[in-house]
């Protein structure tokens, strides 16, 4: 069975059962209200689209050492929504993309659900089950009292994090809409603060400004304490303009917080109302992991002898 915006083959849509629930991907077609939003902002039109896809394809032919699905339009669509329709830039994303997955190797190297438990099973990473009131994706990092350091570590946070946003590029609606972040950092302790260090800020900023095609709509920091000072010092000599402004810190002010996100579209504990059941960690796991194979799809594109080099490298070193 294939599935429109998968690259692979599985025989049904991954669904996971939460009572009257049903954690799903949103693989639909676009809402007439995201419709809109890609028109007005992304410049997508029949035209637009069309000329796009042929246009990029036609670029990505000629990168003879990278490795990409050229058929696949749907795949094409997700790198040309975030870079409204200008072919160029797109691919240049695409080369960003995979170039990210080569210089971070240990990271990305076989990455995929079932290899990743120890993350999930944390739960201190998730998301929401619904979108906010610009149908947006909100994900959840508890990075605070919720989260044992010596358990988890930061890499694996990350990967987490990654593997999360491959599946939401996916969904249409989030491609349009694109996400929000929300780093919950109550309880954020000194021993967790020194995790943090300038070569980890720098791969997530580059991660972030240049590599992930998807739109990074805000990161929203909540119930920071002092000690984040220090963190966010890492972090702010590689910020560029555009997301050091989506960066909106709003300690324990739950009005500040209202004003990007509506309370409709939060859980109570942040002073919310939407009555939908909080989705773990876990339970998103067991959605992710029937994905795995759609993430071994994923592992075989890219530059692939620069990759393959690193592979026996990597196991020349172990012997």
């Amino acid at each position: 069975m294939k599935i429109p915006t998968m690259l692979s083959e599985i025989d049904a849509l991954p669904s996971v059962q939460l009572g009257d629930y049903v954690l799903k991907f949103e693989l639909d077609d676009l809402t007439p209200f995201s419709q809109d939003i890609a028109f007005k902002e992304l410049r997508e039109t029949p035209e637009n689209r069309e000329n796009g896809i042929r246009e990029l394809r036609n670029l990505l032919s000629q990168e003879t050492n990278l490795t990409v699905p050229l058929d696949n339009d749907d795949w094409l669509i997700r790198f040309l929504r975030p870079t409204k329709y200008y072919y160029e830039s797109a691919f240049e994303l695409i080369k960003r993309y995979y170039a990210f997955k080569i210089k971070h190797y240990e990271i990305y190297n076989g990455l995929k659900p079932s290899k990743e438990e120890n993350i999930f099973k944390a739960n201190i990473l998730s998301v929401f089950p619904n979108r906010d009131q610009l149908g947006r994706r909100i994900l959840l990092l508890e990075l605070g009292k919720k989260w044992n350091h010596k358990e988890v570590t930061l890499d694996e946070v990350f990967k987490g994090v990654v593997l999360f946003l491959e599946a939401a590029m996916l969904e249409p609606e989030t491609q349009v809409n694109g996400a929000v972040v929300i780093f919950d950092m109550d309880g954020l302790s000194l021993h967790q603060a020194w995790q943090f260090t300038p070569p980890f800020a720098k791969r997530i900023v580059d991660w972030l400004q240049d590599s992930v095609p998807l739109r990074i709509k805000a990161i929203h920091v909540i119930n920071q304490p002092k000690v984040f000072n220090m963190v966010f010092a890492l972090f702010k000599p590689f910020l560029r303009e555009k997301l050091r402004n989506r960066i909106v810190f709003h300690g324990t002010d739950r009005d500040s917080l209202h004003s990007y996100i509506a309370p409709k579209c939060l859980p109570k504990e942040y002073d919310g109302t939407i009555e939908l059941p909080r989705v773990s960690g876990n339970e998103w796991y067991g959605l992710l992991l029937k994905c795995d194979q759609e993430y071994e799809t994923i592992n075989n594109y890219g530059y692939l002898k620069e990759r393959d080099a690193k592979d026996a490298k990597s196991k020349k070193n172990k012997k």
